[in-house]
């Protein structure tokens, strides 16, 4: 064998040395994939594997001029942890809190239908009764891990009505919230790895549907980025974009799941 041929085989081994080590690094940022190759138990026996949900709901009509003009809606789960009561009180003191500033808000929301029916009704137009809706919706709920989000969705008589979302996940066995660089190894770059899969998939969609996104929606997906903005699912992590941001109001809220591998 000569020697040139000897170099190149040892580039070739150095080459397929650095891709497997890529792939084991891509595999341990996610901690699902992790979880699995550590294949450990755990040895904390008031955590658990998955929390207890049970959906609550609460409703109100308000009342003015002898009609409803504004209806307020929450769904909100309860969680409940047998080995570990702190924590479930812990999250479910979050959630509470979100539940009693979303009341409050719809109480500002019914003084402001009241002064739009009270305009209304002087020139003559039809009253188009409100509706404050908020919905905690459960996403993932397993390997020690409780992730929802949470839509808050708001009518005010106009051609439609807007929606915000927002969300959270908490770790079950500290009731504490986890957030997006928690699921990666320190110092990985998963912003610039999130942004490839999610640019990738949107023009995929954008393929099929031109008219999905804005025309600008690269550089929007770039610039709307938010680390607050996700949540996890079956089949990976759930980054999402509030209405309008990249895309029309048709659209909805725009979402991209970058799965475990």
């Amino acid at each position: 064998m000569d020697k040139k041929s000897k170099v190149n085989r040892a580039l070739l081994a150095i080459i397929i040395l650095l891709i497997v080590v890529c792939v084991v690094a891509g595999m341990l940022a996610f901690p699902k994939i992790r979880a699995a190759l550590s294949n450990k138990a755990p040895t904390d026996t008031t955590s658990a594997a998955s929390a207890v949900i049970t959906t609550l709901e609460k409703s109100r009509a308000y009342q003015y001029d002898n009609m409803e003009i504004m209806k307020l809606t929450i769904e909100y789960p309860e969680v409940t942890l047998t080995n570990n009561p702190d924590a479930a009180q812990r999250i479910n003191e979050q959630i509470e809190l979100q539940v009693g500033a979303h009341t409050k808000s719809a109480d500002e929301l019914y003084q402001e239908a009241i002064e739009a029916y009270d305009d209304l009704q002087k020139e003559g137009f039809p009253f188009h009764p409100w509706e404050a809706y908020l919905k905690f919706q459960v996403t993932y709920n397993a390997h020690g891990l409780l992730s929802l989000y949470i839509d808050r969705y708001v009518y005010q008589g106009g051609a439609h009505g807007n929606t915000l979302r927002s969300s959270a996940t908490w770790d079950l066995a500290q009731g504490v919230l986890r957030t997006l660089d928690s699921f990666y190894e320190p110092g990985f770059d998963y912003q610039s790895l999130i942004l490839e899969a999610i640019l990738k998939q949107a023009q995929d969609n954008m393929a099929q549907d031109p008219y999905l996104y804005f025309e600008e929606y690269q550089d929007s997906i770039k610039e709307c980025f938010n680390q607050r903005s996700f949540y996890l699912a079956p089949d990976g992590l759930v980054i999402y974009y509030q209405q309008y941001e990249i895309a029309p109001y048709s659209t909805g809220i725009a979402e991209f799941t970058i799965p475990n591998l």
